[in-house]
């Protein structure tokens, strides 16, 4: 028989976010990238000192393209006690990361004890809550997350969505057991949890819908009228409408979205289809996992039938799911819905999906495994016809663990960054970005092989482009002392895009093959400009 008497979550909670510190430690060893980090730490002046000034600029305006003050304030505070050391960076993202999975830890406890039916009694409770909270924290896909310098908005978000969540079901806890003490001041607590989420990272709009899942889920429906409980969230709905409009506003202002013309709606709804069938893949399966899915050109036949295939399971779901499977049905919808503003439908960037998309997302899941598993013990008392699964269970955690441990590996360098993204992917952007990182170290024949193979993959979308590979290609020569290939690639980039910097350049290699005339001319015709290569438009 199981024990009756019921056990504290908070061991459990501390014994699962230590464990995943550890599991992340490695992390420590990585550097930036040079993938936003950047815009975000590198070159960002607004994080260089804390004072009344910055701190305006932080909180009542935009900086690249995003109002998100509390993300910024974070990493000044890392800027004030490491500089730009990212040891400092990373062990911040580990901590924030390893707390927000022991609060996971205490929502699923909260959430089984609200739901009728689930057993919270016996030795094998806390192993059902640790392998719930292993699995949001130690998945492959939160490894992006927690690793990237940049993604500490999702962490820092994260925090206060969990806490916000987890005021919440103690506030509906209280108020489902008729008890009215204390009930106000949790319901504010988890407003202003979501009030500081939204503050790090508008993502969260979505979370006044999450809590009416959970309530649902809960049986606070059978209780009490949808319409009540929707109304009874009026002041999330409100901060939400209001972030919702000024990131739109904010993001227009900086061009940060992509506009229609550029990316038609139809091809917007394949790749948001094609997504969301990525998306549950990668919860079940996180294997091929790249830091940087990049949309392809043209858009595949493939991500069309993944859509389709997408909004069949949405429309079963919608009309079979709620009365077959009302469980499962919620839970996916908690998978999807933070999923929304991140799709294609309000595309900001070349990314198709992203592993980053996945950390709201995989609260409900995990959450929901606890439950499944409470109510499977619940039906049999027989404790020895458990171990097997649990035995199951903990050997896919190890195994998560260690594809978690060596996906840590990809973020070391900007160079082992897109090095993976080449494997996965091996696209035309990608091999330039690789191309830069060589002829910056002065590996200049690795370069040459990089820019080249980019224009072996030019896409009819980058050929108006072209010359930037050219030129790319034309400074690894020159600086490699290859002059004739140098002036190949450059005078093939002047044919097709006569930017001053080219002349410049290319006058540095007639130059050093002692044409001093013609080096003159294309000097006279650069003019003031002699700058580095760079993406010219």
């Amino acid at each position: 028989m199981l024990n009756k008497s019921e056990i504290s979550p908070l061991p459990v909670a501390l014994m699962t976010a230590m464990i995943c510190l550890l599991i992340f430690l490695p992390a420590l060893k990585c550097g930036f990238v040079n993938v936003d980090d950047p815009a975000y730490v590198l070159d960002n002046p607004l994080i260089r000192q804390i004072s009344f000034e910055s701190l305006s600029r932080m909180f009542f305006s935009p900086y690249a393209g995003w109002w998100m003050p509390l993300t910024w304030l974070s990493l000044a505070i890392d800027y004030y006690f490491w500089g730009l050391n990212p040891v400092g960076y990373h062990l911040t993202n580990i901590l924030l990361h390893s707390v927000n999975t022991g609060i996971v830890v205490l929502i699923a406890d909260r959430f089984v004890k609200l739901r009728a039916g689930a057993r919270r009694e016996g030795y094998l409770y806390p192993v059902i809550l640790l392998i719930a909270g292993l699995f949001f924290g130690i998945h492959p896909l939160r490894v992006e997350s927690v690793v990237w310098v940049t993604e500490r908005k999702d962490v820092l978000n994260g925090l206060f969505v969990f806490l916000s969540i987890l005021f919440y079901l103690q506030y509906a806890g209280r108020r489902r057991g008729g008890t009215s003490s204390g009930t106000r001041l949790l319901y504010l607590l988890s407003f202003l949890c979501f009030v500081f989420s939204l503050m790090s990272k508008s993502v969260s709009v979505v979370l006044p819908a999450l809590l009416v899942l959970f309530d649902w889920a809960s049986g606070r429906l059978q209780e009490s009228s949808l319409g009540r409980l929707i109304f009874e969230k009026w002041p999330y709905w409100l901060a939400t409408i209001v972030v919702i409009l000024s990131t739109f506003f904010f993001a227009a202002q900086s061009r940060h979205l992509v506009s229609y013309e550029a990316f038609p709606l139809p091809q917007r709804v394949a790749v948001s289809g094609n997504a969301l069938w990525e998306y549950v893949r990668m919860l079940a399966l996180p294997i091929g996992l790249s830091p940087f899915d990049v949309i392809p050109d043209p858009v595949p036949v493939s991500y069309v039938v993944k859509a389709v295939f997408s909004a069949l399971v949405l429309v079963w779901g919608a009309i079979y799911g709620w009365k077959k499977f009302p469980l499962l049905t919620v839970c996916l919808l908690g998978f999807l819905l933070p999923l929304l503003p991140v799709l294609a439908i309000f595309q900001n960037g070349d990314q198709s999906f992203a592993d980053r998309f996945t950390y709201l997302p995989s609260l409900l899941p995990a959450v929901f495994l606890a439950l499944f598993l409470c109510m499977r013990v619940r039906s049999t008392q027989e404790v020895s016809s458990h171990y097997p699964a649990i035995a199951l269970l903990f050997a896919i955690m190890v195994v998560l663990m260690i594809s978690t441990v060596k996906q840590q590996k990809i973020w070391r360098t900007s160079e082992s960054f897109w090095t993976r993204v080449i494997q996965i992917e091996p696209l035309a952007i990608s091999y330039k970005e690789r191309g830069k990182l060589y002829l910056a170290s002065r590996r200049y024949d690795e370069a040459v092989s990089d820019f080249s193979a980019a224009l072996d993959r030019v896409t009819p979308t980058l050929r108006p482009y072209e010359y930037n590979f050219y030129a790319f290609r034309g400074e690894a020569f020159r600086q490699g002392g290859k002059h004739s290939e140098a002036l190949s690639d450059f005078t093939t980039a002047i044919s097709l895009h006569q930017h001053p910097v080219y002349y410049y350049h290319r006058g540095l290699v007639l130059k050093s093959m002692g044409r001093a005339v013609d080096a003159e001319e294309d000097f006279r015709r650069a003019g003031p400009e002699s700058g580095p290569i760079s993406w010219f438009e």
